[in-house]
């Protein structure tokens, strides 16, 4: 009778054994998919199969991104969800959660990229627009892809203050407004502000220090804001001056009726950079997030974006005119510094982080 139930216990623990294999195989075990081997047809039919996508860091308010997840749902009936958050924050959930992943695709900072591919938290995908890509904007086999650039930009809010809206970093200096620039520890957005005021004061990527001489005598005087650059906080009142992206200051504008802003291209230092693409190598639903990249990289997607006052990535799309006067010329950022080098472009950020904690923040609490 004990041997009987010995073999019964054996055999039930075998099958609780082989159950909890087979559970953890489901849970972002995608290294037997390499999605560049599936045709457009077939990723399309998987993705539906899938029937959800799951996102972060690309809220509706970013990049007109909120138009362009309505039509691709509306598109191919799958759903989707959002969890906004910085681009190191992005790279960290995908890491935390390999396990038990809940996240599909994400829009990092070009200097975050470097670091994606080294930890292995992302997965190709070329789409059938790779070659309408410059090769700046892309990583081999689709690790990352950057389907838009903006441009460093001002949003003052004119009833909030007195002072004359700044043209340049040099009134800012001049100036007794709080600055909101957001995240610079893990965000690509502040840490993308800080290099844009070393080229304003006589720096370069190789020469930060005029930025660090300006951000501490900001932050001596009490007037660096230490919220995020928020949609929210926009309309609230609670940023006298922002500094973001093109599309988001646009957006910030348009959807804050409520005051009255000026917006524009800071005149002596501003920098021209874009945000990637990144699918997430444990995605539960990898091909609904290569189809979304797919959908991005489209003329619809591409026009979106141009639509929230982003520059589009492909070389091959047109614009209408209508949208193109609706949002910042061109010749307001001709003087702009192009980030092409990814590489170095982390390692930049890698270092305006670390001097932002040591140097920046210990002023900011005194």
């Amino acid at each position: 009778m004990k041997k009987h139930n010995m073999i019964k216990m054996i055999i039930l623990m075998a099958i609780i054994s082989m159950l909890l294999v087979s559970c953890a195989g489901s849970t972002g075990d995608t290294e037997s998919v390499n999605l560049n081997d599936y045709t457009l047809d077939e990723i399309i039919a998987k993705a539906k199969e899938e029937g959800h996508v799951e996102s972060v860091g690309m809220p509706d308010s970013w990049a007109n991104w909120g138009e362009t997840w309505q039509e691709f749902t509306a598109t191919y009936g799958i759903t989707h969800a959002d969890t906004d958050m910085s681009s190191a924050e992005e790279l960290n959930m995908f890491e935390n959660e390999k396990d038990a992943p809940t996240k599909d695709i994400g829009d990092i900072g070009l200097g975050f990229t470097a670091d994606a591919i080294a930890r292995g938290l992302v997965q190709g995908y070329k789409t059938s627009y790779w070659d309408a890509v410059p090769d700046w904007a892309k990583a081999e086999d689709g690790l990352w892809m950057i389907a838009y650039t903006g441009v460093t930009t001002f949003i003052f809010n004119e009833d909030v203050t007195n002072d004359p809206a700044p043209t340049s970093w040099a009134d800012v200096r001049t100036g007794s407004y709080k600055i909101t620039i957001g995240d610079v520890i893990g965000g690509a957005t502040g840490q993308a502000n800080v290099l844009a005021t070393a080229y304003a004061f006589g720096g370069s990527m190789d020469n930060l220090d005029p930025a660090f001489e300006f951000w501490a005598e900001m932050a001596r005087a009490g007037r660096i804001d230490q919220g995020d650059i928020l949609l929210q906080r926009i309309q609230a009142g609670e940023v006298q001056l922002g500094v973001t992206w093109s599309y988001n200051a646009l957006t910030y504008r348009n959807e804050t009726p409520n005051y009255t802003f000026t917006v524009g291209v800071p005149s002596d230092g501003s920098i021209l950079s874009g945000y990637a693409s990144v699918i997430n190598a444990y995605a539960p639903h990898p091909f609904a997030a290569a189809l979304a990249r797919e959908f991005i990289f489209s003329d619809e997607g591409q026009i979106n974006l141009a639509k929230g006052g982003a520059v589009p990535t492909r070389t091959d799309i047109v614009i209408p005119q209508e949208i193109q006067d609706a949002t910042i010329q061109q010749s307001e950022y001709a003087n702009s510094i192009p980030i092409t080098d990814a590489a170095r472009y982390a390692e930049v950020g890698a270092e305006i982080s670390r001097r932002w904690e040591e140097e920046i923040i210990p002023l900011m609490s005194n």
